[in-house]
């Protein structure tokens, strides 16, 4: 039976079920056989993780070929620009690619976060501000490049959505994970 779960990963935890030498990992949390991350989630980012125990819906959520929109909130340092904005919108060019057009608007300060441990970097002469960004392509550290590209380096990003399931509106704490109705599920 094809079933899929949604995970909040936190911090600094590694997207795998096998052994790390230095963090947690998946299964410090998950205790499920057969199950593998559909897609990644870099150790240094947090919040949604999809894993499944079916390899036809694990392509199809990870794959760029299926174009799953994928949405992330962003806290850069600085004060974000319109003129940045506009740039993400329009794709920018990284060392390798020209990545697709992104959907990306200014955030005020997230209320529904958890703090994160360590807490990011603060520098008393410089702003931070938050950006939704939404992508398609799920390229290595992509989001990060992108915010650095328009000159807004990341200090925390965190995936809230992918396709259509949402971190928030299904109230997942941090560290935890539930199972997801596939029969209500548009991916």
């Amino acid at each position: 039976m094809s079933l899929l779960i949604a995970f909040n990963k936190p911090f600094n935890v590694v997207s795998q079920f096998s052994a790390h030498e230095k963090y947690p990992t998946l299964k410090d949390f998950i205790s499920l056989p057969k199950f593998y991350p559909a897609g990644r989630l870099d150790t240094d980012s947090e919040g949604l993780l999809l894993l499944t125990n079916d390899g036809k819906l694990q392509a199809k959520i990870s794959s760029p070929k299926f174009k799953l929109p994928k949405t992330y909130w962003v806290q850069v340092e600085g004060s974000i620009t319109q003129q940045a904005i506009d740039k993400l919108k329009r794709g920018v060019q990284l060392k390798e690619f020209y990545t697709a057009p992104a959907l990306a608007t200014i955030l005020q300060e997230p209320t529904l976060l958890w703090q994160r441990v360590p807490p990011i970097r603060e520098r008393k002469t410089i702003p931070t501000s938050w950006i939704s960004i939404t992508i398609t392509e799920g390229k290595n550290r992509q989001v990060r490049r992108m915010c650095a590209a328009v000159g807004f380096p990341c200090l925390r990003l965190i995936r809230v959505q992918i396709g259509q399931y949402n971190l928030f509106s299904h109230n997942l704490p941090l560290g935890q994970w539930k199972t997801i109705n596939l029969n209500n599920l548009y991916l």
